[in-house]
C-alpha cells in the first residue's frame, strides 16, 4: 500500500468511523482486484446488480431515473438496493415485502436492503449491532450481485459496494469523497451538470449508452393513499399547494414567516396551503401559521404519507430540500428558493419550475446555521408571482 493511499486514509472523517477500521484491509483488497482483469464480467450480460445510495432523501430520489434506466436496460435481471433504513419507503410501502415480486407497493427493484449506520456506530460492539450487520451482510451475499453501483460517493458507500462481493464495482471518477473511487473496479467519467444527469451517465457505463430515460417511480400504497385522502376532506381542502418551511440546515433555510405571507396571498386566489415539517420543525410551521393568519394548514407526514400528499398538490414551494426534489419528480410545478446550493446541480429536474435565486448567493455547500443574504433578498412577492404564473401554465418568469 503506498503513503499516499496510508495518507488519504488518515485523514478520513470521523464520521465515518464504523467502516474506517477496515479502511487498510480494504484498500489491498480493491487494489487486488482492480489488478486482476480475469474476472471482468460484461456488463449485457449481468443478471444481478446492486445500486449503493445510502441518503439523504433528494439524493435517493435524484438516484431513481438512473435505477429506472438499469431497470430498462436490464429488464430480467435481479436488481437491489442498499440504502439506510429511514429512506427505504422511498423504494418500498411500510409492511410491504422487501424482496421477491415487485408490485406497486415495491416497483423498481427486488430487494430493499438496509443498513442502520448512525445507531451501528454508537453502538457497534453490541450483540444487537452485531446481529444486524451480520444480517445484512448474508442478505446481501446470498444474492451473489455480480455488479455494484455506488452513486453515492463516499468512502463508506464505496466500501460496501465493494462488501457486497460483486465481481465489478462502478462508481464515478471523481466521487464526492475522492479515496472512495481506491474501491472501485470500473471509474466512469460522469457527464452533465444536473445530478440526475451525472448519475445516469455512470450507469451507461453498465448498461448501454444512450440511455435518456428521466423517470421516478415510488411505492403506492392504497391505505397511505386512502388515509390521505381523508385527512385532506377533513380539512376541507381540494385545489391546494404544499409549502415546506424547512431545509437541512440554517444557511438553505427562507424565514418561516414569509411562508406564512404567501399562503395567505394564494388563499385570496382560492388555493389552500398544506404546510410539510418534519421532527424538529415544528416552530417553523407556528411561526408560518401565524404569519398566514390561518389560512395554512400544518400537516406532518411520513414519507410514504408525503407522496401521497404531492401526488395531489397543484404546486410546491419551498428551498433545496428533499420535499422539493419528490415534487419535481412527480411532476408537480415547483418555485425553488435557492440560497448557497446551485439549481443548476441541484435544482428541479423535470417538471414546470421557477427558480428563485439572488445573484448574490455564492455558492457553497458550507452547514451554516445563518440565512444565506442573497437567499433573504427574494421576497414574499416574488415567491407568489412565480406560482401564479405556474398555476396559469408558463414555465417561467
Amino acid at each position: 500500500m503506498t503513503s499516499e493511499v496510508r495518507e488519504q486514509l488518515e485523514r478520513v472523517s470521523a464520521k465515518d468511523g464504523l467502516l474506517n477500521g477496515q479502511a487498510a484491509t480494504q484498500v489491498e483488497a480493491a487494489t487486488a482486484l482492480r489488478e486482476d482483469s480475469s474476472v471482468s464480467l460484461p456488463p449485457s450480460r449481468a443478471s444481478r446488480l446492486l445500486i449503493v445510495r445510502l441518503s439523504a432523501m433528494g439524493d435517493v430520489i435524484h438516484t431513481l431515473p438512473a435505477a429506472y434506466a438499469l431497470r430498462e436496460a436490464f429488464p430480467n435481471a435481479t436488481i437491489g438496493w442498499l440504502i439506510e433504513e429511514r429512506w427505504a419507503e422511498l423504494l418500498c410501502a411500510p409492511g410491504s415485502p422487501r424482496r421477491g415480486r415487485r408490485s406497486a407497493q415495491r416497483p423498481l427493484v427486488d430487494w430493499v436492503h438496509t443498513v442502520n449506520l448512525p445507531a451501528w456506530r454508537s453502538s457497534l460492539f453490541t450483540l444487537q449491532t452485531l446481529q444486524q450487520i451480520a444480517t445484512v451482510w448474508n442478505d446481501v451475499h446470498a444474492m451473489n450481485y455480480e455488479i455494484a453501483v455506488d452513486l453515492q460517493g463516499a468512502i463508506r458507500s464505496a466500501v460496501l459496494a465493494q462488501w457486497s462481493g460483486a465481481t465489478e464495482v462502478y462508481g464515478a471518477a471523481e466521487p464526492r469523497e475522492a479515496p472512495a473511487s481506491l474501491w472501485y473496479t470500473r471509474r466512469v467519467v460522469s457527464r452533465g451538470r444536473h445530478v440526475i444527469e451525472q448519475n445516469l451517465s455512470v450507469v451507461q457505463a453498465v448498461g448501454q449508452k444512450g440511455l435518456r430515460t428521466r423517470r421516478a417511480v415510488f411505492p403506492r400504497d392504497p391505505e397511505t393513499e386512502a388515509r390521505i385522502e381523508q385527512r385532506l376532506s377533513q380539512h376541507g381542502i381540494a385545489k391546494f399547494a404544499i409549502l415546506n418551511p424547512g431545509a437541512g440546515w440554517g444557511a438553505k433555510q427562507w424565514p418561516a414567516a414569509r411562508y406564512g405571507q404567501v399562503a395567505r396571498q394564494l388563499s385570496e386566489g382560492g388555493i389552500r396551503s398544506v404546510l410539510n415539517y418534519g421532527p424538529g420543525e415544528e416552530h417553523l410551521i407556528e411561526e408560518s401559521v401565524s404569519a398566514s393568519g390561518g389560512m395554512a394548514v400544518p400537516v406532518r407526514c411520513s414519507i410514504s404519507e408525503l407522496i401521497a400528499l404531492t401526488r395531489r398538490a397543484c404546486l410546491f414551494i419551498g428551498g433545496d430540500t428533499g420535499p422539493m426534489h419528490l415534487a419535481a419528480a412527480l411532476e408537480v410545478p415547483v418555485v425553488a428558493i435557492f440560497g448557497p446550493t446551485d439549481p443548476c446541480r441541484n435544482g428541479p429536474y423535470g417538471t414546470r419550475s421557477v427558480v428563485l435565486r439572488s445573484p448574490f448567493s455564492l455558492t457553497t455547500h458550507a452547514r451554516r446555521r445563518e440565512p444565506d443574504q442573497g437567499l433573504l433578498e427574494i421576497g414574499a412577492d416574488a415567491v407568489v408571482k412565480g406560482a401564479w404564473h405556474l398555476l396559469a401554465g408558463v414555465s417561467h418568469v
